[in-house]
């Protein structure tokens, strides 16, 4: 069944939630990653599509080596580990291989793992996406059905400015703004427990109000989060039963939800047809 974009869906993927950031070093992919295993933790299945062409950091985060496997030679099978579904470009190359590519061959490698990864049964594809407003942002928005997006930001003043371009991007391409995630929000000193603003404050918030969008929740600058994406398990997993780890499920329950507003939303704009007899 196509959208109302007059895009069809992904085989076997009944949602797709962009993470995305205008800038980087905000911890976009460490977000995706853990909502993706939050949301699997309330029990849907769900993907990870890494389409950070030139830096896939999703091999490493979900502690995933080796190479996908390809039963007919022209699709491949994503990786498994955390209980979620994975694919990256990162699974294909030398970690150390540089990305020296122009962006029409990024755009297709992009297509390629969209469209040749045997995805199976999942609620939710969590796409993270490359920093910026550019080609890979532009060709998933019109080569697939985005459900909504999730826009990712610190405080930092030039932070905001450069999400706010982010949101603005995707109401251009008509995909929906599920809401804003505020990164780094506050960091508590781990030996005397000082809690400081490092990056300023209510930055989010304000954004929010200003584009009639949800903070789905706020994070805060915590090494463990660092220490478990380097090494493979991420919060939710290193530490499911943590502040932290409840923080992101409550992120991906926000996300679940605004996700069955945003379908029910669009189910209503669309005409009803009506058969009569003559």
């Amino acid at each position: 069944m196509e959208d109302r974009r007059g895009l069809k869906p992904l085989p076997n993927v009944r949602n797709i939630v962009a993470v995305s950031s205008g800038k980087g070093g905000v911890g976009k992919s460490t977000v995706a990653a853990n909502l993706a295993l939050a949301l699997a933790a309330e029990g849907a299945r769900v993907g990870m599509l890494d389409a950070d062409i030139y830096g896939p950091s999703q091999p490493l985060m979900l502690g995933i080596e080796g190479r996908p496997d390809s039963v007919d030679g022209k699709t491949i099978e994503p990786m498994e580990n955390h209980g979620i579904q994975a694919s990256s470009i990162g699974f294909m190359i030398d970690p150390d291989q540089p990305m020296v590519w122009r962006g029409p061959m990024v755009t297709q490698a992009l297509q390629q793992l969209l469209g040749q990864t045997n995805w199976k049964d999942l609620d939710y594809l969590v796409v993270d996406m490359p920093p910026g407003t550019g080609d890979i942002a532009l060709t998933l928005a019109q080569q697939v059905p985005v459900t909504g997006a999730v826009v990712v930001t610190t405080p930092q003043d030039i932070a905001l400015i450069d999400a706010k371009k982010g949101l603005k991007m995707f109401e251009k391409v008509g995909v929906p703004i599920l809401g804003l995630v505020e990164n780094m929000a506050v960091h508590v000193c781990s030996n005397c427990g000082h809690a400081e603003h490092i990056f300023g404050s209510g930055g989010a918030q304000k954004m929010a109000q200003q584009y009639g969008v949800e903070v789905l929740g706020s994070l805060p600058l915590d090494i463990r989060i660092r220490e478990h994406a380097d090494s493979g398990r991420p919060t939710v997993v290193a530490e499911p039963d943590g502040p932290i780890a409840e923080t992101y499920r409550a992120i991906a329950r926000r996300v679940a939800v605004r996700v069955a507003e945003t379908a029910r939303d669009l189910s209503a704009r669309m005409p009803s047809i009506k058969v009569v007899s003559s």
